[in-house]
């Protein structure tokens, strides 16, 4: 869904506890699989058994086949976490007790109808992530589509390297990629943190007993960061060859320049 936000690591933790009743592990199983595989809801619905489940263990690669990919584009291999691998184990023995047996070619999302021959519909998965969102007591737009780039901002932020996250959605552009992503609110946290006046030297108004070395200071002046009278006397003024009417460089350009 367009405009859907992604969710942090607190908050996927937080989501996965929301789940109760009869289907709740099938539930969690979808949510911390979206989360962790990044696949488009539709694709994540036509997994079966046989997908996820191999040698008697998760897999630690699944395939979304082309047939089932958007835009019958390419398949693509995404690398299966600890977290997914977890819900799928768990997931397998849910089926063992409602079905008593595995069949490879069961739906692993099956619907509460069928008797395990049919998957959940896209409208059902909606309405099982929206409940648990708000049980959860999360806000902003949140949906089905949230797991994807929930993935996508998680690897983004943990690798830097947006090119990975483009091959591990699938995107045939770049520009899709960077439409998924934005910044999280901890690293503009850092970002203000960074300039605060304790930290940004620069910013500063200097005493002779706290000088930084002759170079920065000689930079700060012609930048007219620090004027001249904040130095504390005329032998340091002398040091460095200034005086009251040291103009900027900014300054020096605009008064050069010819209109």
């Amino acid at each position: 869904m367009k405009g859907a936000r992604p969710l942090d690591n607190a908050e996927i933790l937080l989501v996965a506890q929301q789940f109760s009743g009869t289907f709740a592990i099938r539930n969690r199983a979808l949510f911390m699989l979206g989360v962790s595989v990044g696949g488009r809801i539709s694709e994540l619905l036509v997994l079966t058994i046989g997908d996820v489940w191999q040698n008697g263990k998760p897999v630690k690669d699944l395939l979304f086949q082309r047939r089932v990919v958007k835009g019958k584009q390419l398949s693509r291999m995404v690398p299966v976490n600890a977290d997914a691998r977890a819900a799928v184990a768990d997931l397998i023995v849910w089926h063992q007790e409602q079905y008593s047996e595995l069949d490879s070619s069961r739906p692993v999302f099956v619907s509460r109808k069928g008797g395990g021959r049919t998957a959940m519909t896209r409208g059902q998965a909606h309405k099982v992530l929206e409940a648990a969102f708000f049980k959860a007591g999360l806000n902003g737009k949140l949906a089905t589509h949230s797991l994807r780039k929930s993935f996508a901002q998680r690897v983004y932020d943990g690798t830097n390297d947006i090119y990975a996250v483009q091959e591990l959605l699938g995107h045939r552009s770049i520009e899709t990629t960077k439409k998924y992503l934005g910044m999280s609110y901890q690293k503009l946290q850092e970002a203000v943190e960074v300039i605060e006046t304790q930290r940004n030297t620069m910013g500063k108004t200097y005493h002779s007993q706290h000088l930084p070395d002759d170079t920065l200071l000689l930079e700060a002046i012609k930048r007219g960061l620090i004027k001249p009278s904040a130095l504390t006397d005329e032998q340091t003024r002398q040091q460095f060859n200034v005086d009251e009417k040291v103009i900027p460089i900014q300054s020096k350009r605009r008064a050069n320049t010819q209109y």
